[in-house]
């Protein structure tokens, strides 16, 4: 079988395997933040970090959602890395934007933050500041999910099917997940651009 076939293969593994119910906890939890009119907080870090970017883009467009993401300011964010360190850079950002239980912290990342490890140790500072003001914590994470799956309140643990593509399945996922919870009727509020151009009458 060739790679590409093998890849594939993974990934309608990955599709069956998924847990819907979890899928539809965290559909549960994002619309109650936007029900008490809180804010959405998306973390990540490389591929996860622009999975952020987009997610802010589409629950503010979309989903009509208040939401943020510390690396859409890199002037901000790299002042933070310099003077204050890696490990803090996403708990004091997250300080100044003074998050409270109304609001939710999204992470997108493989590992989902290990101290352990020495992974992605930014992501578990703020989570642990989040979980201290009363913020719910949502995340798409792969690998057993460390921390983020540990404390979250939903989480959508995309399964690992073969260890030697975790990463380029979990990020691949992340984008899918990210785009079935924004076309969610639950959390879809206006419509998107394509959709809307093939309905009748509306060209």
């Amino acid at each position: 079988m060739s790679f590409t076939a093998e890849y594939l293969a993974e990934a309608r593994q990955i599709l069956e395997q998924l847990d819907q119910n979890a899928i539809e906890r965290t559909v549960d939890l994002l619309e109650a933040v936007r029900t008490r009119q809180g804010r959405i907080f998306f973390l990540g870090v490389g591929g996860g970090a622009a999975h952020a970017s987009h997610a802010v883009n589409d629950f503010r467009k979309i989903a009509l959602i208040e939401a943020y993401t510390p690396t859409d300011n890199v002037s901000e964010l790299t002042a933070r890395i310099n003077d204050e360190g890696w490990d803090t850079c996403y708990l004091n950002w997250l300080r100044g934007s003074h998050p409270n239980g109304k609001d939710a912290i999204f992470v997108f990342s493989v590992g989902g933050g290990d101290l352990e490890r020495n992974v992605s140790r930014n992501l578990v500072r703020a989570l642990q500041y989040a979980k201290q003001v009363g913020a719910s914590v949502c995340g798409v994470v792969g690998r057993t999910g460390g921390y983020t799956a540990q404390i979250a309140d939903a989480c959508i643990l995309i399964p690992v099917v073969n260890p030697a593509n975790v990463t380029a399945h979990t990020e691949a996922f992340q984008a899918l997940m990210l785009h079935l919870l924004i076309s969610h009727p639950r959390l879809k509020v206006s419509e998107m651009k394509w959709e809307s151009l093939d309905r009748p009458g509306e060209h």
